[in-house]
């Protein structure tokens, strides 16, 4: 992988994070960096669910991918509050 390639990673986890952790109903106990290494994380395992699906490439935006993208971010926002709130 690039350089570029990681910064668009980082760049698309932010906006997917941000993105999760709207969805998410309530306050979120957890800081911006877990929402970014969240976002990212949902970012990459998104894409590659989105492959595996065939519906990564398409012509225009690839609003599948996306959808699939925030809605793991936004499980990963909730599992790691609910996780980070009963310590």
């Amino acid at each position: 992988m690039e350089i570029s390639g990681v910064i668009s990673a980082i760049v698309i986890g932010i906006v997917i994070g941000v993105l999760g952790r709207l969805v998410v109903p309530g306050r979120q106990h957890i800081g911006v960096l877990w929402t970014i290494v969240v976002g990212i994380a949902a970012a990459l395992l998104g894409s590659a669910i989105a492959a595996g699906l065939g519906v990564a490439d398409t012509k225009g935006p690839d609003w599948i991918e996306w959808f699939v993208q925030i809605a793991l971010a936004a499980v990963g926002v909730a599992a790691l509050d609910r996780a980070l709130a009963r310590r």
